[in-house]
């Protein structure tokens, strides 16, 4: 019966702890996975347009990790008819907790290819609610 009751309070504490919220960021809904110092924000509810470039519920957007309030890991940047480009994205949690904002340099690709150019994306999360 110990086991029992202990199994039960150890999956209640980790659906506690692994509860996803929603965030706004260009017109999207997204849900932020909360996986201990893990991070990884998900298309929710995809603005209109991103459809074309491959973009759908569920398509990964950025993949990292949380220190202290601070954010890193990789981005994503969709073109149509291109395999995701993934570039290094960095920066602050809000002292209110309710903004996330990373930013990062990429690669500039027309038709799939790099131009020999870069560009800075500056990624911001905007707290919505508990999904």
């Amino acid at each position: 019966m110990r086991f029992f009751f202990l199994f039960m309070l150890g999956l209640l504490s980790a659906g506690a702890a692994a509860a996803d919220s929603c965030w706004w960021h260009n017109g999207s809904l997204m849900r932020l996975a909360d996986r201990g110092t893990q991070r990884a924000f998900y298309y929710e509810e995809p603005r209109d347009g991103l459809r074309s470039v491959g973009v759908r519920r569920g398509t990964l957007l950025f993949n990292g990790n949380k220190n202290g309030n601070w954010y890193s890991g990789w981005a994503s940047v969709f073109s149509p008819g291109c395999a995701p480009l993934e570039y290094w994205v960095e920066g602050p949690v809000a002292s209110n907790q309710r903004e996330v904002s990373v930013r990062g340099t990429r690669e500039v690709h027309r038709n799939c290819r790099w131009t020999g150019d870069y560009a800075t994306d500056v990624l911001v999360f905007t707290y919505s609610h508990q999904c």
